[in-house]
């Protein structure tokens, strides 16, 4: 629809949502560019050149090609597991034009098949139901693998978070091998293990990865088999990450790496308190855990809780635990997930790399 100012000039092209906070998600500010089934092949493809462009693309089997706003198409996601497409249409607008837009990714894409996993919570807040299945082609297999550099992964894209893992995680999954020569690591909401896989990877004495969900540990042990490490190397404890890391504090466990990769603590700014709460009781475990000279990889993937927040509680969660720490590494989500300069909200993710004194 056509978006105008109350003195009746144009602005924009736009897909209104009635029942969303979010009236109206702008397509174009171009008064020549009418939305249509070119305007998204136009912007398919510049997604796509975009990722082409990007060397860590070039390295693995996984990637992610649209991401919604930062790629001027707000609520669509596209992502790639190996031979198959993953997609979600989180707003009314991409929902208006779903068939336009899995017609274009099968003509621009090459794929055996192209799965929606619209379940995210956020399609209700536009008035639309969770809906699952096959859009085109083959459905995929119950796990699919991926290659990630010189490592592999078996992923479920049917019941697995978000579109089937955390793609934006890869490159820092990979950048934790420079510090696990020889270590004692624990990963914590470890999902599937791509953390831990990657210390072992790095030269990690043992790895203990923790999640609620017997279901991904097993795909987790699984991912430990398919690369061939030594499966004495690795436990997997399934249960409340909270709790257990209380009950190692307890026991007076200690470890010489920890990462912390928890879901979304803060959904909403009504939550932000409670999830600061969550942020701080986390990190100040993890640094009572961490033996002398000992590293953490914190992370928030709450967009609503900025960088410098989340630096603030992981500062006093240090504090609180006696323990002098020093920040020798920021980390970000993966470069095909780019953030748009007229979006800052698409950086959500944000990590810090420390050392514990």
């Amino acid at each position: 629809m056509a978006v105008h100012a109350t003195d009746g000039r144009w602005l924009a092209w736009g897909a209104y949502s009635p029942q969303s906070q979010i009236r109206i998600r702008v397509w174009s500010f171009e008064a020549d560019e009418p939305v249509a089934a070119s305007f998204f092949q136009r912007r398919l493809q510049a997604a796509m050149g975009l990722r082409q462009k990007l060397p860590q693309c070039a390295q693995v089997t996984a990637r992610r090609w649209v991401n919604a706003e930062s790629d001027h198409l707000p609520g669509l996601i596209v992502d790639q597991y190996g031979d198959f497409l993953v997609c979600q249409f989180l707003t009314a607008g991409t929902e208006y034009w779903r068939e336009v837009i899995a017609d274009q990714l099968q003509e621009l894409i090459p794929a055996r098949g192209l799965y929606e996993r619209s379940d995210a919570d956020v399609r209700l807040k536009e008035g639309l139901t969770s809906r699952c299945g096959l859009l085109w082609g083959q459905a995929p297999p119950d796990l699919v693998e991926i290659r990630l550099q010189d490592v592999s992964m078996w992923v479920d894209l049917i019941q697995g978070h978000k579109t089937g893992a955390y793609l934006d995680q890869i490159h820092n999954q990979a950048m934790i091998r420079a510090y696990c020569s020889k270590a004692e690591v624990l990963n914590c909401f470890c999902y599937t293990g791509g953390f831990g896989i990657q210390a072992l990877k790095g030269g990690a004495a043992h790895v203990t990865q923790i999640d609620a969900s017997s279901r991904v540990l097993d795909i987790s042990s699984r991912n430990v088999a398919l690369n061939g490490l030594d499966e004495r190397r690795v436990d997997h404890l399934c249960g409340n990450v909270f709790e257990i890391l209380r009950k190692l504090r307890d026991t007076r466990r200690q470890f010489d790496l920890i990462v912390l990769d928890p879901p979304k603590f803060v959904a909403s700014k009504g939550q932000l308190e409670k999830g600061t709460r969550g942020y701080k009781d986390i990190n100040l475990l993890a640094f009572k855990l961490l033996r002398p000279d000992g590293v953490l990889f914190t992370f928030s993937c709450s967009g609503l809780v900025p960088p410098m927040l989340f630096q603030k509680i992981v500062s006093d969660a240090a504090l609180d635990a006696d323990r002098r720490a020093t920040i020798v590494g920021r980390l970000d989500q993966a470069a095909d997930h780019p953030v748009g300069l007229n979006f800052p909200e698409g950086r959500y993710l944000k990590g810090l790399i420390c050392f514990a004194g």
